[in-house]
């Protein structure tokens, strides 16, 4: 598929919000658009495999078939395969064509057949190995919810629109060279965290700095076993990386539920296998779902500076994640404990990147304690790396990525980069972006650890021990740009060329003041 027809694909389903503009707040229709995507893939999703397991057969179209006993093998293989199953008359098309009879012979109402659907396709997987990955997965498609229409009819008709919007995009899902749908999902999840304010950090990283993660912990590899989030928002930073290297398997764990459910839809919704995906909900620093696993591969965006127990809970001094380095992460800053929680995670041969405040660099206290001792005795701090202010949504604080390695293949160094200057930015709208050329630029200084003017800084152990263990990026790259020497002499010839002409200027002015017969001013 061309890049021309993919644009067109997001633009459709991007309409549907234009849709919806005016009747339903934007903090609410997300939900609804994302869902029922989602609901149209599995439908299409079942469709063309029906159909396949269909050839030869006296049906081959599933939309008409009625045997039982084909549909029971049917729901068999879907459930083995796909890891669920529709009937015939609970898919997509069929919900919104009759959301959208203009018969008087029959009814347009399907709320309530629609919410049973949706039911159905959780249900249809109990007992079976994906049912973890689609339980209470539509929760948030609230259809009685007053937020989409005051009344029963007025629901009725939003849904209906959306369903009879989107059953006329074609899906493509056949075109199996591309991933024509994910990346359009993608693109509205991107989109709606735009307009979402401080929440957007919530599920969305912007996809220049995803790019960045991704490139990095895929650095001299092309495929890897594991990949984990422990903050994992929609997903996308998992799925970005899957864009750079074969990833076998993806975990994360998220704790809005709702956000949750979103990254689990996303993982479907890109052709991830339910067997290779196990994304948990639950609060990762209180209540680790993978604490007995180590993975290859380690990205995260979390929360900034969030709050946590820390002190407040004595059994984390206990903890194998936090208790080697003496003391706790601060209660009101969680973003040593994040990196310790990765860390622990991470195996032997991993790459850790994660973006955090830039006050991991530099505060001191328990901070200040926590970060020497990942530098000076376990010598697993690899990268700094400096981006620039209002790059996030919802937030204009500038942030850096850190990069954690266990076995270091250079381990008497760590690399500096101040990716923050004006060079290496834009400015759309209220928000700053990397270009294409300013994230090759940090992931090839990284890999090539290089000193490059004003840029970045290769700077050695002993370095950093001089320094108290500050990391504070202008510590080591050194971005002063040195004003141009000023020529005293030519200054003052030019003042005396100024006091001249001011005053010729004042004689032509005390002549016009004479013809004119007014005072002067001097």
């Amino acid at each position: 598929m061309s890049e021309d027809q993919k644009r067109q694909l997001e633009t459709q389903l991007w309409g549907i919000a234009n849709l919806l503009r005016g009747k339903i707040s934007a903090d609410d229709y997300r939900d609804y658009i994302l869902g029922f995507i989602f609901y149209k893939y599995l439908s299409e999703k079942q469709l063309i495999y029906a159909n396949t397991l269909l050839v030869g057969e006296a049906v081959t179209d599933f939309t008409k078939l009625t045997d039982p006993e084909l549909l029971d093998a049917i729901k068999e293989e879907s459930l083995e395969t796909l890891g669920y199953f529709l009937l015939p008359t609970e898919l997509f098309s069929a919900l919104a064509a009759r959301g959208n009879a203009n018969t008087e012979s029959e009814s347009n109402y399907i709320l309530e057949d629609l919410k049973a659907v949706l039911n159905h396709i959780e249900q249809s997987t109990m007992g079976t190995e994906s049912e973890e990955d689609f339980n209470a997965l539509f929760e948030d498609l609230d259809l009685n919810s007053t937020k989409i229409g005051r009344t029963v009819a007025a629901r009725n008709t939003v849904i209906s629109q959306i369903l009879s919007y989107l059953d006329k995009i074609d899906f493509k899902l056949e075109d199996i060279e591309s991933d024509v749908l994910g990346d359009a999902y993608e693109y509205l999840i991107g989109k709606f965290a735009a307009g979402a304010g401080k929440s957007a950090g919530e599920f969305y990283t912007p996809q220049q700095v995803s790019k960045i993660l991704a490139k990095l912990v895929t650095t001299d590899k092309s495929k890897i076993k594991s990949v984990y989030d422990p903050t994992c928002g929609s997903g996308s930073l998992l799925l970005r990386v899957a864009k750079e290297a074969d990833v076998a398997e993806f975990y994360g764990q998220e704790l809005n539920r709702t956000t949750y459910n979103l990254a689990r839809m996303n993982m479907i919704l890109h052709d991830v296998h339910y067997r290779e995906f196990n994304i948990r909900q639950e609060d990762t620093l209180e209540n680790p779902m993978h604490l007995d696993r180590r993975f290859e591969a380690i990205v995260a965006n979390p929360p900034f500076s969030a709050h946590w127990k820390g002190d407040d809970n004595p059994l984390y001094s206990n903890d194998e994640r936090f208790s080697q380095y003496g003391r706790l992460a601060p209660k009101t800053k969680a973003d040593f404990a994040f990196m310790q929680h990765m860390l622990h995670q991470l195996a032997d041969n991993g790459i850790m990147a994660s973006v955090f405040p830039h006050g991991v660099l530099f505060r001191g206290g328990a901070e200040g304690t926590i970060r020497e001792y990942l530098i000076k005795e376990m010598n697993v701090l690899d990268a700094v790396i400096g981006l620039p202010a209002n790059i996030f949504y919802g937030t204009s604080i500038p942030t850096c990525i850190v990069v954690l390695k266990k076995c270091r293949e250079q381990d008497d160094n760590i690399v500096f980069i101040d990716a923050s200057g004006a060079d290496h930015f834009i400015k759309v709208g209220n928000q700053n972006e990397l270009r294409e050329e300013d994230v090759e630029l940090i992931v090839e200084t990284y890999r090539k650890r290089e000193t490059l003017d004003k840029y970045s800084y290769v700077a050695s152990l002993a370095e950093i021990a001089e320094n108290d263990y500050n990391l504070n990026i202008p510590r080591y790259v050194d971005t002063f740009e040195e004003e141009d020497a000023i020529d005293l002499d030519a200054v003052s010839a030019e003042l005396v060329e100024l006091d001249s002409e001011l005053k010729s200027n004042q004689v032509s002015l005390i002549g016009f003041c004479k013809e004119l017969g007014i005072q002067t001013p001097f």
